[in-house]
């Protein structure tokens, strides 16, 4: 564990004077900026980062967007939209002097890493995007296979409550929770810093871009679409995702074969957050991914 006095936490001023909050952690070579999932979650469940990566080999950056539980939280609707929060991101590196460097991204951090990479894709290094799909007609149809799967009883109950908009009901609540806990994290009890991100959540962010729970998508991002964009991303790239992911892995391996110099890892044990549930598969091909990055093999050898 990276010790708390090799952490530097600064809060930084963008558009709108707004602040939001990073933290450095570890002082090696190799330096990562982490986007996180939601929209509307925290850094803290990358926690577990600090056990995988060796502060003498890495550097990371945790980084809570604007509306997270760290940063500024400004009742502003019209700010909950992808192209402010890329920008937000370019602003985020300029401040902290990030050049040649790794994004990071995971789940809605991936979509938002693949935003950034076809604008300002010259200032990395590589690209991780972590179980992601390329667009969110993908991510709805794949959520409606995985439902298909329960029992023909319970997967009426959810539409009858959707249909409602009783998305309180614990009836409703108990079925979701069913698909939590075999399509988001599969470590079971969800591990401390997982419930404590999740207790965090910044809802009015999350529901106006996604919506109101995983499996229902009607937020302003539900239009978003880079399947023909992809081919533009030349950066060396990783694509993860998890056997049991909320993202299919077909549509991972698809985008493998667009991006140019990109491999794609499967945690066969893993879920959507298969960095918990799956650590050693996960953490090991991200370990790859940047050692072969550095030492300049493509990024499709094994990994």
């Amino acid at each position: 564990m990276i010790q708390a006095s090799e952490a530097a936490v600064r809060h930084i001023e963008i558009d709108g004077g707004y602040q939001v909050w990073t933290r450095k952690v570890g002082h090696g070579p190799i330096v990562l900026l982490l986007l996180h999932g939601g929209p509307g979650c925290t850094h803290e469940y990358f926690e577990c980062f600090e056990d995988q990566l060796s502060p003498d080999e890495y550097t990371f950056y945790y980084y809570d967007q604007l509306g997270s539980y760290f940063s500024d939280q400004p009742g502003d609707t019209a700010l909950w939209n992808v192209e402010r929060f890329r920008e937000e991101v370019e602003q985020v590196r300029a401040a902290l002097g990030l050049e040649q460097f790794y994004l990071f991204g995971q789940s809605w951090g991936g979509m938002l890493g693949i935003e950034y990479a076809l604008k300002y894709q010259s200032r990395l290094r590589g690209l991780i995007i972590s179980n992601m799909t390329a667009s969110i007609g993908s991510y709805v149809s794949y959520l409606g296979e995985l439902r298909e799967r329960m029992a023909p009883e319970d997967v009426a109950a959810m539409k009858r409550y959707e249909a409602a908009g009783d998305y309180a009901a614990p009836d409703y609540q108990a079925l979701l929770t069913r698909l939590y806990n075999l399509h988001i994290c599969r470590s079971l009890p969800w591990p401390e810093p997982v419930q404590r991100m999740f207790g965090h959540m910044a809802l009015p962010v999350y529901n106006t871009m996604q919506g109101d729970n995983e499996f229902v998508v009607t937020g302003n991002f539900a239009d978003w679409n880079r399947w023909a964009d992809l081919q533009r991303i030349v950066v060396p790239t990783l694509l993860t995702v998890g056997r049991h992911d909320s993202m299919n892995p077909a549509d991972i391996e698809e985008m493998g074969r667009r991006i140019p110099g990109s491999r794609v890892h499967i945690a066969e044990a893993g879920s959507h957050l298969s960095m918990w549930d799956d650590p050693q598969s996960y953490f090991a091909s991200l370990r790859s991914f940047l050692a072969d990055t550095e030492r300049g093999l493509t990024a499709r050898q094994p990994g």
